[in-house]
């Protein structure tokens, strides 16, 4: 893969939120979901990312490729950050 989409990016810049706060577990906390499976785990990390997008997208967030390879080198391509932003996410509220 030599372009994809950075979710931890994403998320921050969608939901105006600081890096320290893109942290799996932390992004998940405040989406209102639990870590799903075991931590570390790359098959189970990748399932709770995934679910992540599926929120961002579902809040109309337009994902879209963040970082690059280019000569062996990590470049951000900033030009293709999500064009508007969403408030802060809020944990769903109870159904009742």
């Amino acid at each position: 893969a030599k372009r994809w989409i950075n979710i931890r990016k994403s998320y921050g810049n969608f939901y105006k939120v600081p890096r320290n706060q893109t942290k799996l577990t932390i992004m998940l906390e405040k989406l209102g979901m639990n870590y799903d499976g075991r931590p570390h785990s790359g098959l189970d990390d990748s399932k709770n990312i995934a679910r992540i997008a599926i929120r961002m997208l579902q809040d109309g967030c337009d994902l879209r490729v963040n970082e690059r390879m280019h000569a062996g080198q990590l470049v951000t391509v900033s030009s293709s950050a999500p064009l508007e932003g969403a408030p802060a996410p809020q944990m769903p509220r109870s159904r009742n």
